[in-house]
């Protein structure tokens, strides 16, 4: 949940009229979760938003996940990947699925999107590994940069044109239900609380809106039960004079998460970035290291009895892992004891701070490797343990 925000122009009272230059009424339209209960937007468009101009022919859009894999610590090596599709929707790889979350990556080689996308069954979050662009919505022109957290609500209709220069690599996150900061670190009224590691201040929501008004062709692929669903209307979803709410996309920055830190090894969840229903969202940023005089700054041993873990390196050295890359995925799996590597934690004695960015989905269900995920598999991880 973000906080109240407005763009463009609004009748004072809502579900009142509220008149274009030529005396029509601007169609009110209400963007709500929950039904009526849940965090909403209202938005006033110029053309009526059920006007669809054609329907075309679902295309099947989903994911396998693996069979018989076995219990196994797995690291998916998708460094050297440059390239996963042409466009946006194709170079989606999902790697690790449940029915609560999927994670993958997209590194598309178009950068401007000829049409518009609306995922109708679940909040995404996207991590921009590499590249700089914006992302048009409804909702207005947000610039998105490296590093950014990326919250698109569901059912937001969206497009992204990125920088034609550098590498573009996104970490792509769709959930099931909806994607809030973490209940914790807010008051009774929602507010941000002084010990929480990001405010309101470091929240972005869209900063210009973008009114379409002309006449043609405009594709919105709409993902809903496995399918993409075309539809093309005559005019663009982006009509939008004005709007008000809670309910919108922004972004997030992990350069803007302030770590936690502690006399001895503060464990996962003072991390914690995001949460949702299944599974929170952790960020590992630059940070100094426990200042006890006998601290050991590598993490202990760990059983996940009740949870899967998965850490997404960005950047930097990750002292307590051997053979892991920028653009490394690790699952530490329930039922399986983890930890750091032999021979890293004596070495990290002393360390006074890391440099690392990671990362990390944590679920309370069991995930599981899709097909696409086994060309990425590193075969000698489940051993790597072993002296």
């Amino acid at each position: 949940m973000a906080y109240y925000y407005r763009l463009g122009n609004i009748p004072p009272k809502r579900h009142t009229q509220f008149r274009q230059p030529d005396g029509s009424l601007y169609k009110e339209e209400l963007v709500s979760s929950k039904g009526f209960s849940g965090i909403f937007s209202t938005l006033y468009h110029i053309h009526n938003p059920n006007s669809v101009k054609s329907i075309g022919k679902p295309v099947p859009f989903s994911w396998k996940k693996t069979e018989d894999v076995g219990l196994l610590q797995t690291h998916l090596k998708t460094s050297n990947v440059t390239s996963t599709g042409k466009d946006y929707l194709n170079a989606r790889k999902i790697l690790l699925m449940n029915n609560d979350v999927m994670m993958g990556i997209c590194s598309p080689e178009e950068r401007k999107m000829e049409y518009y996308f609306k995922n109708a069954d679940g909040d995404e979050l996207i991590y921009v590994h590499d590249g700089e662009g914006y992302l048009y919505s409804q909702f207005g022109k947000l610039k998105v940069v490296k590093g950014d957290y990326i919250v698109i609500p569901r059912t937001t209709i969206y497009r992204f044109e990125w920088n034609e220069v550098g590498p573009l690599r996104l970490l792509v996150i769709e959930s099931q239900g909806a994607i809030e900061t973490v209940k914790r670190y807010r008051n009774e009224v929602g507010q941000l609380l002084e010990h929480s590691p990001y405010c309101e201040r470091d929240i972005h929501p869209p900063g210009e809106l973008v009114t379409e008004n002309e006449k043609g062709e405009y594709l919105v692929q709409i993902k809903k039960g496995g399918m993409l669903h075309q539809y093309t209307y005559e005019h663009s979803p982006l009509d939008i004079v004005g709007w008000d709410g809670y309910l919108y996309p922004y972004t997030l920055s992990i350069h803007d998460f302030e770590p936690i830190t502690g006399r001895i090894h503060q464990p996962p969840p003072v991390h914690q970035t995001f949460q949702a229903s299944g599974f929170v969202i952790c960020s590992f940023v630059p940070r100094l290291f426990d200042y006890h005089p006998l601290a050991i700054p590598a993490p202990y041993n760990h059983s996940n009895i009740d949870s899967d873990e998965v850490l997404y390196y960005a950047e930097g050295e990750f002292m307590s892992r051997k053979g892991i890359d920028r653009g490394s995925f690790t699952q530490h799996v329930g039922g399986l004891p983890h930890g750091p590597h032999p021979g890293t934690v004596e070495k990290s004695i002393g360390a006074k701070a890391t440099e690392e960015l990671a990362v990390m989905l944590d679920t309370f269900k069991p995930l599981y490797l899709t097909t696409a995920a086994l060309e990425f598999v590193d075969e000698k991880y489940p051993m790597s343990w072993t002296e």
